[in-house]
């Protein structure tokens, strides 16, 4: 795979680093994005953690139909003890993901440290060709200002030909010589100087190529990595989901055995009183009542005495008669 060689190998300056500095920014934005990924996954589970706990202390402290009876009794005991269950759950799935921010921090680490060897080596040949690009311009600079100097020498020699003297023109010369002997060293160290250029070159251009398929190979396996660990994630979250609904389901059954009549006729035995029904109450007159409630005298007892009982009076001659009725006393005059 040589598709990142490709995209970077475009720039005709020979000291630009455009391409490779694309390469590492953008490999330095995928560890970033690993590393955003696993501070999710920590932050989730202390989310996870915090509500499981909180379930289970609502299962256990928070009064839920406490006095129910019965099988009623029984669904509510399931489901404070399934609601336990799915925070418990939770906190479980919390330690799974942080297992999981581990594993991709272990990975991203490790693609770190064998990528580092990598950078060192290309910062080292950049380092290297940069220096001998240098040397180089500056040997060609030089070769230029010797061609320059040796055109000016040979033009003066022309020039002054017929109008000076033979003592003049052997400097003339003499300097001409100077400036072509100076011009073969410049020429000949120029040569070299690209030579070595190119053998650098060279080099640079192969350890690039390694280096780009290097990358490519390591995005390939971040990418893969980093996809993976969603998917994983995912299941997991679908997988909590399930088995949180397999502990409402418990609920659901003990909830179907729940028996209204049951529990009204436990709390009937439970708590009866008796089986006969209390007397109506009767209507009661007032005066009636009043009435009955005249106690009746006792007739007295008789003393014991000497004396026989009175005679019974009779009327006499021009007396009022008596007579009785019913307790009540006339007199007849």
């Amino acid at each position: 795979m040589v598709i990142l060689a490709n995209a970077t190998s475009k720039s005709s300056d020979l000291t630009s680093t455009v391409g490779y500095d694309s390469i590492i920014q953008h490999l330095n934005d995928g560890r970033k994005n690993c590393k955003e990924f696993e501070d999710f996954l920590k932050e989730r589970a202390v989310i996870e953690e915090k509500y499981g706990k909180e379930l289970i202390n609502l299962s256990k402290k928070k009064p839920c139909g406490q006095t129910e009876l019965n099988t009623l009794k029984r669904s509510l005991d399931a489901f404070k003890q399934q609601i336990d269950n799915v925070g418990q759950g939770h906190i479980q799935l919390a330690q799974t993901l942080r297992e999981e921010a581990k594993k991709m921090e272990d990975f991203r680490e490790k693609q770190k440290l064998h990528r580092k060897k990598i950078e060192l080596i290309m910062e080292a040949i950049h380092k290297n060709r940069n220096l001998q690009y240098k040397k180089t311009m500056e040997a060609k600079r030089l070769y230029e200002q010797r061609c320059r100097d040796k055109d000016e020498a040979e033009q003066a020699v022309h020039r002054n030909a017929n109008l000076v003297t033979q003592k003049q023109q052997e400097k003339l010369f003499l300097k001409l010589a100077q400036t072509k002997s100076s011009l073969e060293d410049s020429d000949r160290n120029y040569q070299q100087s690209i030579t070595s250029l190119e053998k650098i070159r060279e080099e640079w251009q192969k350890e690039h190529i390694k280096a780009c398929e290097f990358f490519e190979t390591q995005e390939c396996e971040r990418i893969s990595y980093f996809r993976n660990a969603l998917w994983l994630h995912v299941n997991q979250l679908s997988q909590s989901c399930v088995q949180n609904d397999e502990k409402y389901e418990e609920i659901r059954k003990s909830l179907e055995m729940c028996s209204i009549e049951k529990d009204i006729e436990f709390f009937v035995n439970l708590r009866k009183t008796g089986s006969s029904a209390p007397a109506p109450v009767a209507y009661e007159n007032y005066y009636n009542a009043q009435r009955n409630a005249t106690p009746v005298r006792s007739p007295a007892s008789v003393p014991i005495s000497r004396r026989g009982p009175l005679p019974t009076p009779t009327s006499g001659p021009g007396d009022p008669d008596y007579a009785t009725i019913d307790g009540y006393s006339l007199i007849h005059h």
